[in-house]
């Protein structure tokens, strides 16, 4: 406006450094820039959730951990189990899958299942006890657990050589991996009066949750043997006059055939996918074979089943 120029900063000096210059749209931004997201609340110290979440820390801490690596004369699994989630703590308790403690969101929305949950634990004796969801989470690594876990002891593994005892036959399972697998075979291990079982150590599946459910109850009459060296195990088991035969599709004869099946026996079963490894199948005294119609092959648990069933059979002959 005209007589404003005489107002004093009305006007600037060339020279200034005031003003728009090329490159000085970023003067400003630090002063606009913030700290980042919002911690969440279970990372701030001063909000409830992060102490929920240091106790549930602190309760995970008290829980023993497995030492070193297991080997059979440990003759435990390596670490306690847990069964999440309202049908497999359901169906575990229901098939009387040994279990130490039951916890229980304290803010759950109970239904039947969790009335019949409760309901089975206090009638086994299971301990029962409420925790916060961080507890829980805490517990189930971040697996959905439906509010609630249920904690399974490590299995107590036999002696392989204890399985000798009993002139009845042995199943020795050569890698199989699923533990549904292994369940089944106990089942007929227990079926067909078999002594019992050896599993390897290492690379195989072992008596977890899943396995003792799918036994149906086997698992607490049929002992499961771990063994370091499964070839050793069965050179022990000749050694103590025991023939040793191994179920595969190319067999030298059929099962049914075999002049063994009245002998002391160790039955062999392979893996699902590989069968029977190179050294243990050396080790054995005779290759048979299940003669089947058009279907390729059986699973390894019907396979072990059948073989067992021969093996009782013609030793009761």
């Amino acid at each position: 406006m005209a007589g404003n120029s005489k107002r004093r900063g009305a006007t600037r000096n060339a020279g200034s450094k005031k003003g728009a210059q090329v490159g000085t749209g970023g003067h400003g931004r630090k002063a606009l820039e913030g700290k980042g997201p919002t911690p969440r609340a279970e990372d701030r110290p001063y909000h409830k959730a992060y102490k929920a979440k240091k106790r549930a820390e602190a309760d995970a801490a008290k829980k023993p951990q497995g030492k070193g690596r297991v080997t059979p004369r440990d003759r435990t699994s390596t670490s306690a189990e847990l069964a999440i989630g309202r049908n497999s703590v359901l169906e575990a308790l229901r098939m009387g899958v040994p279990s130490t403690g039951l916890s229980i969101f304290n803010r759950i929305d109970a239904d039947d299942r969790i009335t019949e949950i409760v309901s089975l634990a206090v009638e086994h004796g299971v301990h029962v006890r409420e925790v916060t969801k961080a507890t829980l989470d805490a517990m189930a690594g971040g697996s959905p657990h439906q509010g609630v876990a249920l904690e399974v002891p490590a299995y107590e593994y036999a002696d392989a050589e204890d399985l000798l005892e009993s002139g009845a036959p042995i199943a020795v399972l050569d890698g199989i991996q699923d533990p549904r697998n292994l369940g089944a075979i106990m089942r007929s291990a227990a079926a067909f009066g078999a002594a019992g079982i050896v599993v390897p150590e290492r690379r195989a599946a072992g008596v977890t949750v899943a396995a003792w459910k799918v036994s149906a109850g086997a698992a607490a009459r049929i002992p499961v043997a771990r063994a370091t060296n499964l070839t050793r195990t069965l050179e022990t088991y000749k050694k103590a006059g025991r023939f040793v035969i191994g179920l595969d599709a190319g067999g030298e004869v059929d099962l049914h055939e075999s002049a063994l099946l009245n002998e002391p026996l160790v039955i062999v079963v392979g893996s699902e996918g590989e069968g029977i490894s190179r050294l243990v199948r050396e080790t054995c005294d005779q290759i048979v074979s299940i003669p089947i119609g058009e279907v390729e092959s059986l699973n390894a648990s019907v396979a072990a089943s059948i073989a067992l069933y021969e093996a009782g059979r013609a030793q009761k002959a």
